[in-house]
């Protein structure tokens, strides 16, 4: 199996290092190995038609800080070149174009190829768009990795839970809100939380994607269209973040037994961010980085996940378990 990779920044280097380690699972399950042949970062790509081995390219990104050694300004033009089976589409979000995701993931479809992202933005402005693309060029699209890293949420609703009717999700999908919101809990003012978070790298030099909600925004908004069957995009989120609030709101929250927390909340009518107070002790309570949600389903009952929303090795274990998805659909029709 082909791989090409789009995107070498935390998640393609931790995606490489996880397809190194598993070298010899593929060959075990499939009697094939899983072949790099080439990767692009934001300004550099390789091509590698017969493979380069994965730890080759981490180490020509951290000794150079760039991936190849050709210089590009059309991807679609290197992908044009590129030799592959699956494209991995891991380049920075961008939530109010697209970006360079969006045009990576429909040129790959448009030509025949499945196609495994955790790129957000592509996803939440245009998630029915690619679906129906896919489709129609009877590929696969998959996407566990875009919503909370590690924590299997999108898989399990609709390979685990095939037959139930899922009624709500209620999570938190922002490790980075939740960190500054528990330390707001132990008494830190807010913009002293932020610059803890921000000096531990859980949170950018510019916060705003984490700190107004957006970013879980547009996981809600995954979820809604690939859950839910909604057509609906980051857009139609109704957005509250944390900005506003107070240490009096959140000591006024413990002096009831109760937390604040940033909560998506996604059903067939709602659509929505936003702090909510949370009893202490409830799952959605959870403290720190972590992320967690609570599904609510017809047969099973209420069912609470809880994993790692981030991290390199993390959401390459979520690319990972697609990789893995597709290869066994492939074997299977054979």
């Amino acid at each position: 199996m082909r791989v090409f990779i789009c995107g070498f920044g935390t998640v393609g280097q931790g995606l490489c290092e996880v397809l190194a380690d598993r070298a010899q699972f593929f060959l075990d399950r499939y009697g094939e190995p899983v072949i790099v042949t080439g990767a692009m970062d934001s300004r550099t790509f390789i091509l590698a038609p017969q493979g380069i081995a994965p730890l080759d390219l981490v180490a020509r990104k951290k000794g150079s800080g760039r991936v190849g050694d050709e210089s590009y300004t059309d991807s679609t033009a290197v992908l044009e070149q590129a030799e592959y089976d699956i494209l991995v589409e891991v380049s920075p979000t961008d939530v109010k174009t697209g970006g360079a995701g969006l045009v990576n993931i429909t040129y790959a479809l448009n030509h025949g190829k499945d196609v495994i992202t955790v790129n957000k933005g592509p996803l939440a402005l245009k998630f029915c768009e690619l679906i129906s693309l896919a489709r129609k060029n009877k590929c696969k699209l998959r996407f566990e990795g875009s919503v909370a890293g590690a924590m299997p949420i999108i898989n399990l609703c609709h390979e685990n839970l095939k037959g139930e009717r899922i009624s709500s999700i209620r999570g938190i999908f922002n490790g980075t809100c939740n960190f500054i919101l528990s330390k707001m809990d132990k008494g830190q003012p807010f913009e002293q939380a932020l610059k803890e978070a921000q000096q531990m790298g859980y949170a950018e030099t510019d916060p705003t994607n984490d700190i107004e909600g957006y970013d879980s925004a547009c996981k809600v908004a995954i979820l809604a269209n690939s859950i839910f069957g909604r057509n609906v995009t980051f857009n139609d989120v109704k957005i509250t973040g944390i900005t506003g609030i107070t240490d009096e709101a959140v000591a006024m929250a413990a002096s009831r037994n109760m937390v604040i927390r940033l909560i998506g909340e996604i059903s067939e009518t709602r659509l929505e961010v936003g702090p909510r107070l949370v009893p202490k002790g409830h799952p959605l309570s959870i403290s720190g980085t972590l992320n967690t949600a609570l599904i609510q389903a017809d047969l099973a009952g209420p069912i609470t996940i809880t994993g790692r929303g981030a991290g390199r090795i993390e959401t390459a274990s979520a690319i990972l378990s697609d990789l893995i998805a597709i290869m066994d659909e492939r074997r299977n029709r054979r």
